[in-house]
């Protein structure tokens, strides 16, 4: 009975632990923050991610200056490309490492260079905190010591060092040369397998000035993010089906149905029936139909319009230039204009060699409305269903067809032969040089081209 008189209510019990706990929370809080934080681990292939990225934009910022040279002059990007690299590489450094404490690609792995060991300080320090003396040297190791090797390599190759005599003081020259780069590689190559092993420093010059890339931020997580690599994968897709799909695509007919179609959009084409009855605008757009005319519609009939066009290439676009000399007749002149003869005694300037009548009753060479024909039925830049017809050069209508013309000659018929006399007129030796007679072949004919997609035929 005693003993459960003297036992406390559980009220003062909780009360007494709270109080107890009150007095031990400062020192336990004192001791939290004299304790040591914990260093976040840095993965070794940040580090190596942070060179990469710094190479890539020294890459990236020289491409555009080294084409600006080239185009000034294409000697100067051979001659001072090195030293347009080590300018790059000194503004880099100067507003990243000396100001910031951290290059580019450092910054964007969430590392920074942290101040090295006391006896490696100096009083003078750079705008990010660390030594001035020691980030000096760092970039003179980094920067200045390569640039001073690539030209003393590529002067000693240019003067033919290694081919000198073993006793000529520039083949030991040359020889130190290449035992200090074995050295070189040899060192870093070490220094690779000590960052591997323990990822304290990731270059030699890192190594010797005791400068290591800690973690900027206190907690520090490495995430990877996949949205540039599927951008450029989105975009790769895109530009490899662009180049199998406009190879496809009849550009030029296209452009020529585009063209059709903005030369027929007109306000009576808009506009109702009762509409354009009140304007006029059917009148006016019936007499536009039949008084349309072709490109050559001046040019005399015993002239080849196709031929004019050819001779009155436009050198001042490359792509028609090209067009039009491809398509030139061997009859044709490479002088003269389009203009018509203002003698009519005077022979034609562009005159018809083998004539042949198109569907719209215009006259021109056999060779030059055959190669019209077939170049716009395979190109499908004409006029007419699919752009498969020619359009005349003379009255702008598409071309279904020509046929040859079959002259008529003109005289007495004979029924049983000539008289004497005619036959002496008509008579001549094919040896006489005085006879100049242009003999044309008239018996060939055009084939048959009603299958294919010209639609020319012949008879």
């Amino acid at each position: 009975m005693s003993s459960l008189q003297h036992t406390p209510a559980p009220e003062q019990s909780w009360q007494d632990a709270w109080s107890d706990a009150q007095r031990r929370i400062p020192a336990i809080r004192a001791d939290i923050a004299a304790a040591p934080s914990p260093h976040p681990r840095i993965t070794r292939v940040g580090k190596v991610d942070a060179e990469l990225l710094d190479a890539e934009l020294v890459q990236l910022l020289k491409e555009p200056l080294t084409k600006a040279l080239s185009l000034a002059n294409s000697a100067f990007k051979a001659q001072f490309e090195p030293e347009l690299t080590l300018l790059i590489h000194v503004v880099l450094y100067k507003f990243s490492v000396w100001d910031q404490g951290a290059s580019y690609g450092a910054k964007l792995q969430g590392l920074k260079y942290a101040s090295p060991p006391p006896h490696f300080a100096s009083c003078f320090r750079s705008p990010s905190g660390l030594p001035g003396s020691t980030l000096a040297l760092h970039s003179a190791l980094t920067i200045f010591v390569p640039y001073l090797h690539g030209r003393l390599r590529a002067h000693a190759l240019s003067n033919a060092w290694p081919d000198a005599p073993s006793s000529d003081r520039r083949r030991k020259l040359w020889e130190l040369l290449t035992r200090l780069e074995s050295l070189h590689g040899a060192a870093g190559l070490l220094n690779f397998v000590f960052f591997l092993w323990n990822g304290r420093y990731r270059t030699l010059a890192d190594r010797v000035l005791r400068l290591r890339l800690v973690s900027a931020r206190r907690h520090f997580q490495r995430e990877v993010s996949y949205e540039f690599m599927n951008r450029q994968m989105v975009w790769h897709a895109f530009t490899e089906f662009l180049l199998f799909l406009l190879p496809l695509i009849n550009t030029r007919a296209l452009r020529r149905q585009l063209t059709t179609m903005y030369s027929r959009l007109t306000l009576a084409s808009i506009l109702p029936a009762p509409l354009r009855t009140l304007t006029g605008s059917s009148d006016a757009e019936s007499s536009e139909k039949r008084h349309r005319r072709g490109k050559y519609w001046a040019l005399s009939e015993d002239q080849c319009a196709i031929c004019a066009e050819n001779a009155s290439t436009n050198f001042a676009d490359p792509a028609s230039a090209l067009t039009s000399l491809a398509s030139v007749s061997p009859y044709t002149s490479s002088e003269g204009s389009a203009e018509p003869a203002g003698d009519p005694e005077q022979a034609p300037q562009f005159p018809i060699h083998t004539p042949y009548v198109t569907s719209c009753g215009h006259v021109y060479c056999y060779y030059c409305v055959t190669e019209r024909m077939m170049r716009t039925a395979d190109e499908r830049s004409g006029a007419g269903p699919k752009g498969t017809q020619w359009e005349c050069l003379r009255c702008g209508d598409g071309v279904v067809a020509a046929e040859r013309v079959e002259a008529t000659a003109e005289g007495p018929d004979y029924a049983s032969g000539v008289d004497d006399e005619d036959e002496d007129a008509m008579s001549f030796e094919f040896g006489s040089e005085d006879v100049d007679t242009e003999f044309t072949d008239m018996s060939g004919s055009m084939g048959s081209y009603a299958d294919s997609d010209s639609g020319m035929s012949s008879n």
